[in-house]
């Protein structure tokens, strides 16, 4: 198995250096980082453009230019923006707001949606069952951004109507200007964490649910099921301990897949509830038509969605043993 693994993992980061390549070669080819400076009022000087161009590197093919810039990666060198400033000393700060943001929701989401499909399936036709698809249906059907408006315009409705006017929930920033002591830093921090993460839990477990109730579905009419309830084992354990292991088989990848992508793809979530992580990074570098930037979101988004890749890899062996042998 440790074999499989490490062959998976040497795929997945040759696969990283292809997507990052092709991604820093459409904005090369895309942007024009040097119209800041030459539709000024009056124009930059030729002098300073040259300098610029020569700054980022513009006057070198696209395979030489990728490669000065991963060579400084291997470095902890990401390069500079347009606007001359370190991507290095943002890019950490940025990581560590998108998975603050995202990496609570996205587990309790997981978790709450795989109870839901489970119990969905097991009550099957149920009212329980009739009320989860309902949800689901709704919550798929809406689009995130109005989701999180809505989450953001009950939170602040609830707010109004409290004793004293005080703000319970903080819709707006990962965090405020508390000097307190730890306790009172982290109150803060929950406060600016609880209404988006609702955000994210409730597509997730809107999500997950679906899917997990057709893979339950598909194993309480199996052979191996039956047979294990004739051994004696009651139907509540051998669901649990053999129909729910199989069931998740084929949810391994959705989880890890799903955590890769959402990191990185929560820019309605980021941008309304501003907190201002690699998703919203991603946006400023479009805009600035800066290649550095969108190459390294785009390396971070390479080295989530393939480490949850090799994340699926490593779940498919613990839960199914065929693939260890």
């Amino acid at each position: 198995m440790i074999g499989f693994l490490i062959r998976r993992l040497i795929n997945y980061v040759a696969l990283c250096l292809v997507a990052t390549f092709a991604a820093f070669s459409l904005a090369s080819l895309a942007f024009s980082p040097l119209d800041a400076l030459k539709l000024r009022n009056p124009p930059a000087p030729q002098a300073t453009i040259d300098a610029k161009a020569a700054e980022l590197y513009l006057n070198q093919p696209i395979p030489e230019r990728f490669f000065t810039w991963l060579s400084g990666v291997f470095q902890g060198n990401f390069g500079r923006t347009v606007a001359d400033q370190a991507i290095t000393d943002e890019l950490f700060r940025r990581v560590g707001v998108s998975l603050r943001l995202f990496l609570l929701g996205i587990t309790i989401g997981i978790i709450i949606g795989v109870l839901v499909g489970v119990v969905s399936a097991i009550r099957q036709y149920k009212i329980s069952d009739y009320i989860a698809t309902t949800f689901s249906f709704v919550v798929l059907s809406t689009p995130v951004f109005v989701i999180a408006t809505i989450l953001k315009a009950g939170a602040q409705s609830v707010n109004d109507n409290l004793l004293g006017g005080y703000q319970f929930f903080i819709v707006q920033g990962e965090q405020g200007s508390v000097t307190g002591g730890f306790g009172d830093v982290l109150l803060d921090r929950l406060q600016h964490l609880i209404v988006p993460t609702l955000a994210i839990v409730l597509t997730q477990v809107a999500y997950y649910s679906r899917y997990q109730r057709s893979a339950m579905l598909d194993v309480l009419g199996s052979d191996f099921l039956r047979t294990a309830q004739a051994k004696g084992l009651t139907r509540r354990r051998a669901l649990f301990k053999h129909g729910l292991r199989t069931a998740l088989i084929p949810m391994a990848t959705l989880f890890a897949f799903g955590f890769g992508l959402l990191v990185t793809g929560g820019i309605f979530t980021e941008r309304i509830f501003g907190w201002y992580g690699m998703g919203d990074w991603l946006i400023t570098g479009i805009q600035k038509q800066d290649t550095n930037i969108v190459a390294t979101v785009t390396l971070f988004i390479a080295i989530c969605v393939l480490f949850a890749g090799w994340l699926s890899d490593v779940l498919y062996a613990v839960l199914d043993p065929r693939v260890r042998i």
